[in-house]
């Protein structure tokens, strides 16, 4: 059976956000165009990875001679998002993603699939006449602006968790914290 792709070529909306408190959020991508609004459950390292790689890649970019691509250095201010997630039904949770450029549309390529029991080999066999869901991908396309401030508001979300204790570097929690210093 195909696979069921949600794909967003010039999304309206694409960021990262959380649901729940430090220590205990869930994080999210979400994207949307128009009506159509896809979020699929992530966690908080893939998020820091996406964002730290989807700037290596936008860094590259402008080491090309004469940037063609007009990849911006910073966030463009009129692209900066600040808004919380909008209403949040999960599509999937991510098991693997994959990233890239794409030259002839200067984009970002964000493909998201979500985590299977299935082993690689018997992907023919994913769906039969049980009625079981389609496989499913998320395959978002962003220009350079939206990626670059896709990846800045990534690293804020990811940094906005809970403090790391100054003795032992480990998260504190909102209802104390009992460290181990490590021995000298």
């Amino acid at each position: 059976m195909p696979t069921r792709v949600h794909e967003f070529a010039w999304p309206d909306r694409v960021v990262i956000g959380t649901v729940g408190v430090p220590g205990a959020r869930t994080f999210y991508l979400q994207v949307r165009t128009g009506k159509q609004i896809v979020s699929i459950a992530l966690e908080k390292q893939q998020s820091a990875q996406l964002a730290e790689k989807i700037d290596e890649i936008l860094d590259q970019l402008i080491t090309l001679e004469g940037n063609p691509f007009s990849v911006p250095t910073g966030t463009p201010v009129e692209l900066v998002d600040n808004d919380q997630l909008e209403s949040v039904t999960e599509q999937f949770r991510t098991g693997a993603m994959t990233l890239g450029w794409d030259p002839t549309t200067a984009q970002v390529v964000i493909e998201a699939y979500p985590i299977t029991d299935v082993d690689a080999d018997d992907n023919d066999e994913l769906l039969d006449e049980d009625g079981a869901e389609p496989p499913e991908k998320l395959l978002v396309r962003m220009p350079v602006g939206t990626a670059r401030a896709f990846a800045k508001r990534t690293r804020e979300v990811v940094g906005a968790g809970r403090p790391a204790c100054p003795l032992c570097g480990y998260p504190v929690d909102a209802d104390g914290h009992v460290c181990t210093v490590p021995e000298v």
